[in-house]
């Protein structure tokens, strides 16, 4: 590790194959606690690279869980979190929205580091517990049109880094790797990033698969689309600019949207929007989120139509009874 540590602080960078090999190496316990922290804390400092995000990409597939879910047409809504911001857990209840309205999710996710509750943390709250089963996530998706895959079950990683990115408390370029680390590699994607540097990065690198993506950037650094301000997306159609009046809404302000510094009030928040008794900054921005997830999975669908659809699996309650039967599974 010192002979990383010493290249990182010369301001060189790695190879595709060494950040692998890093990662890797990392993952297998092969280095200490302060000597990962130390690694982490170099690249809060600097700008990673394609290669470098290639790399370790590719050591978490490598290494994670193999689970085949190939027979479902899923899709995953995840942020990389980071964007410090602390709104309640927009693209979990999105994803529950989306199972609604009849699509399979493979919803990817993790405790919350940088914020006061991640997805993880919400989902156990509720009464879910946690599973790397192939057949009880088949199950999931058969009977609630959704699983859930806490990221530190699949990969080993994850495992050994979490408690210190728990410590650091900052977000760290594992934020950066969540969303394409997904197990189960699902074809359709909506991500949400915190920078648009990792818009185009994520970009660059999405545009190599043969996946339906949507990658969403926030102007004023969310990770999804808040309401709050123009967003961008970079799809197959390339880099766009959208305002809040092209989706038909007037902007709301970023208190509208918070709630998610404890895991208590997160938990409160997502109940209330499942049952119909959110505000209406609250409920709309979860429907717009998952109406871009909808119009990934559907090429061609317009804004309007997967909006309707959306709304449609929330006000009928097919969202909550999606969530309910996740949960008593």
């Amino acid at each position: 590790m010192k002979k990383i540590l010493n290249h990182l602080f010369e301001n060189k960078t790695f190879s595709r194959e060494e950040a692998q090999r890093i990662l890797t190496s990392i993952a297998m316990g092969d280095f200490n606690a302060s000597q990962i922290a130390a690694f982490i804390t170099a690249y809060g400092m600097r700008n990673i690279t394609v290669e470098e995000l290639q790399g370790f990409r590719d050591a978490m597939l490598d290494l994670c869980i193999k689970i085949n879910l190939s027979d479902y047409e899923l899709v995953d809504l995840c942020g990389t979190g980071g964007d410090g911001k602390d709104t309640f857990n927009i693209s979990t209840l999105a994803s529950f929205v989306v199972a609604g309205a009849g699509f399979k999710v493979a919803k990817h996710g993790n405790y919350g580091v940088s914020s006061g509750c991640g997805s993880s943390n919400v989902m156990e709250h509720l009464g879910y517990t946690f599973t790397n089963n192939e057949e009880k996530l088949k199950q999931s998706l058969d009977q609630a049109g959704i699983c859930f895959l806490h990221a530190p079950l699949f990969n080993p990683a994850m495992k050994i880094v979490a408690p210190i990115r728990k410590d650091l408390g900052v977000k760290t370029f594992f934020n950066m790797l969540g969303p394409m680390v997904n197990p189960v590699q699902p074809k359709n994607q909506i991500v949400g990033v915190f920078s648009l540097e990792l818009a185009r990065l994520y970009a660059y690198l999405y545009q190599q698969t043969d996946k339906n993506y949507t990658i969403i950037h926030a102007l004023d650094g969310f990770d999804e689309v808040s309401m709050t301000c123009d967003f961008k997306t970079f799809s197959k159609k390339g880099e766009q600019l959208h305002t809040i009046a092209d989706l038909g809404f007037e902007q709301i302000e970023v208190h509208q949207i918070q709630g998610g510094d404890s895991v208590e009030s997160s938990a409160k928040i997502f109940t209330s929007i499942l049952i119909g008794e959110g505000t209406d900054a609250q409920t709309n921005v979860v429907l717009c989120n998952a109406a871009l997830a909808i119009m990934t999975i559907n090429e061609g669908s317009s804004f309007a139509d997967s909006y309707y659809q959306a709304e449609e699996a929330l006000l009928s309650k097919k969202a909550l009874k999606s969530f309910k039967k996740l949960i008593s599974l």
